[in-house]
């Protein structure tokens, strides 16, 4: 299933309430928070407060990406703000495997977000625990960044594993997603789709000028309609997104093939 997991880091902070609202009447099904804590990456945004205050205000599930150094002294924070999804940086924790079974004992669906730099096969073990895989598309730390394309061989190859191992965790990217992108990301294998700049920006690319909220809830809201079927147009009928007959049919078989001989070589093992 196609998901648009709309990124408040875009958002008119003054009108959270009202943006969060249109984004879901455009058919948004998450709430994506991107957590940055000024050290792991060059930005400071939110907290367990602003999970806090968003609760009361929408019934969509809460997807807390930390971006921060050290995510085992905030994820009980993150869990009693109301949280219901959190994804941690692969680069950042040093006992990855607890880090996720943490957030699991929180009672929140359990991440891991790789970097561009980062290879899909550190994640083989803790796959099976996992209920998502976060691609970034971009070096994290802004939002409005270009998407860069060496993530859709990334999204092909985890999908390609995902199958291989017979697992069902869902396969989420982040960065540069947009109209003029979020096909591509959807026929490589992705499903859930974070989307900042392309819901809560106009099309020509300007920030809104929230003067007018119900003129910007109106194109807030019609952005994320257009989004949302423009991906859908983009996936195949049936199961998860990822398969072979769309354009990158043909890469994607390469990465199942070496996804093959990685699993052969672990079973050998």
């Amino acid at each position: 299933m196609i998901e648009l997991a709309f990124s408040i880091l875009a958002s008119d902070f003054a009108h959270l309430a009202d943006e969060v609202a249109a984004a879901e009447r455009g058919g948004g099904t998450i709430v994506h928070v991107d957590v940055m804590d000024g050290h792991f990456v060059p930005n400071i945004t939110f907290g367990p407060p602003m999970v806090k205050a968003l609760r009361p205000v929408t019934k969509l599930p809460l997807d807390c990406h930390l971006m921060i150094e050290d995510p085992d002294a905030f994820i009980p924070a993150f869990a009693e703000a109301g949280a219901d999804m959190v994804s941690v940086q692969q680069e950042v924790c040093r006992h990855l495997h607890r880090t996720l079974q943490l957030i699991a004992d929180h009672g929140m669906k359990p991440g891991v977000v790789i970097n561009p730099a980062t290879p899909v096969d550190t994640l083989i073990e803790v796959l099976p625990m996992v209920h998502y895989v976060l691609v970034m598309s971009v070096n994290p730390g802004f939002g409005g960044q270009q998407f860069l394309p060496l993530a859709l061989e990334k999204i092909a190859y985890l999908a390609a594993v995902r199958e291989e191992m017979g697992l069902n965790f869902r396969i989420e990217v982040d960065g540069g997603v947009a109209h003029d992108t979020v096909a591509a990301v959807v026929e490589a294998g992705a499903e859930m789709l974070v989307a900042g700049s392309a819901i809560f920006e106009s099309r020509n690319g300007e920030s809104g000028n929230r003067e007018s909220g119900n003129r910007e809830s109106g194109k807030t809201e019609k952005n994320a309609r257009s989004f949302l079927k423009l991906a859908r147009a983009a996936a195949p009928s049936g199961g998860h997104s990822g398969h072979a007959g769309h354009k990158h049919g043909a890469k994607e078989k390469s990465v199942k093939d070496k996804g093959r001989s990685k699993g052969d070589r672990r079973k050998k093992g």
